[in-house]
């Protein structure tokens, strides 16, 4: 009797522990899915394939004034050379539940001059399916202005 009452407590303790774990690192790994989609993005961008950019961001592809303005975009951003971020700042650090914001990216595509673009982001924490989806991306934003919230 006298031992199932420290390994009930003690059961129950690691039960909470693993399982706060496991809802940590499924949010932690959003931010490595949401930047792995943004450069699968930029690449489809450089290489100036502006239908393969849409099918990447379907909210904008739905809307007939962002999907005229992204085609634009792809046509002037066209880049020869291997895409390479050069600095990453995420929508969200950590996200529990649904959640909207805009990603910063710095990028180039092989020795030409970076670029610096937003792109509006929507995670869903682990507590909501832990799911990234881009919404839009942005127009060349100057080096060091920061994007919109």
């Amino acid at each position: 009797m006298r031992r199932a009452r420290v390994l009930i407590p003690i059961a129950f303790a690691l039960f909470v522990f693993v399982g706060l774990s496991f809802l940590l690192a499924r949010g932690l790994a959003g931010s490595g899915t949401e930047r792995s989609r943004v450069l699968a993005l930029l690449r489809v961008q450089a290489a100036g394939d502006a239908d393969g950019v849409l099918a990447r961001l379907p909210a904008c592809r739905r809307e007939p004034a962002c999907a005229d303005a992204t085609r634009d975009r792809v046509a002037d951003l066209r880049r020869e050379g291997a895409v390479q971020i050069l600095n990453y700042q995420p929508s969200a650090r950590l996200a529990l539940t649904r959640k909207l914001g805009t990603a910063r990216v710095a990028w180039r595509a092989g020795t030409t001059l970076p670029v610096v673009q937003c792109v509006r982001v929507r995670r869903e924490g682990p507590l909501t399916g832990g799911a990234v989806e881009l919404l839009s991306i942005s127009a060349p934003i100057g080096g060091e202005a920061a994007c919109p919230e």
